[in-house]
């Protein structure tokens, strides 16, 4: 159990530093280390993000901060949100096409690689590519309904693509970006978590577990949240690309586990 806390606190308090949710560390973990059903581990993943980024955002805005640009992050968040029950179906659909719960978790860590792969090149290069400065929010609409798709489908919050689209659409810095993922993020997994709950589609889970991970959730939200105000852009930038070469290994670890199981 106690892996559960250590696992869901260190990835929340990276993800709130860098704005990834810190289900895109957690989920491939967790499925590294079977400890759970792959709907399970998606469940109790994304059960972690939505109270970390809840948390982020509440306090953010008790403050103050004007970090979330409204007039894009609410268009944002609105597709978040249609894409986070849009994911889920998807999710619910593809187990129900396998009778294998393992051939899900292949496809969920296959994916996951792919994106963070494509997610690390366009980082790496960011500086040669030139963005855009999108305003039109039915266009926020939409970039928001694809990203609360992926995020929920793959139970991992937002991940590292949020980043990736704010910078190149909308032209944002890191610690404005890490902000805005956080906002797109508590709308797409919040809808997801009221769909499972109306659906009844609430998988096994032992309560201890979603407590622990819940606790260290909100405890990582609130470590991260001091540590971005500390830190410069350009370490945070570090940060995420060392966090992307790791997620990509471990993703091709499990998607190699679960087809061979």
């Amino acid at each position: 159990m106690l892996l559960f806390l250590i696992v869901s606190f260190l990835a929340s308090t990276i993800g709130a530093i860098c704005g990834i949710g810190g289900g895109v560390i957690i989920k491939p973990v967790l499925d590294a280390c079977h400890l759970a059903s792959v709907s399970t581990i998606s469940f109790l993943s994304g059960c972690t993000v939505l109270s970390m980024s809840a948390y982020s955002v509440i306090k953010s805005m008790l403050a103050g901060e004007k970090t979330v640009a409204m007039n894009t992050g609410t268009p944002l968040a609105i597709g978040a949100a249609i894409g986070g029950l849009l994911g889920k179906a998807l999710f619910s659909w593809v187990k129900a096409q396998s009778s294998d719960p393992n051939a899900v978790g292949a496809i969920q860590a296959i994916c996951l690689a792919v994106i963070t792969i494509g997610t690390l090149l366009y980082s790496l290069n960011k500086a040669k590519i030139k963005t855009r400065e999108e305003k039109s929010p039915a266009v926020c609409v939409i970039i928001g309904l694809l990203l609360g798709v992926m995020s929920s489908f793959l139970g991992i919050g937002g991940g590292p693509i949020n980043l990736v689209v704010l910078y190149y659409f909308f032209s944002m810095d890191t610690k404005t970006a890490a902000a805005n993922s956080l906002y797109i993020i508590l709308f797409s997994q919040g809808a997801s978590f009221l769909s499972t709950l109306v659906t009844r589609s609430v998988p096994e889970f032992q309560l201890p577990a979603l407590l622990l991970m819940v606790a260290g959730g909100i405890g990582g939200g609130i470590v991260g949240r001091m540590l971005n105000k500390k830190l410069e852009a350009r370490t945070v930038d570090k940060l995420f690309i060392f966090l992307m070469l790791v997620i990509i290994a471990i993703s091709v670890y499990n998607g190699v586990s679960y087809l061979k199981v």
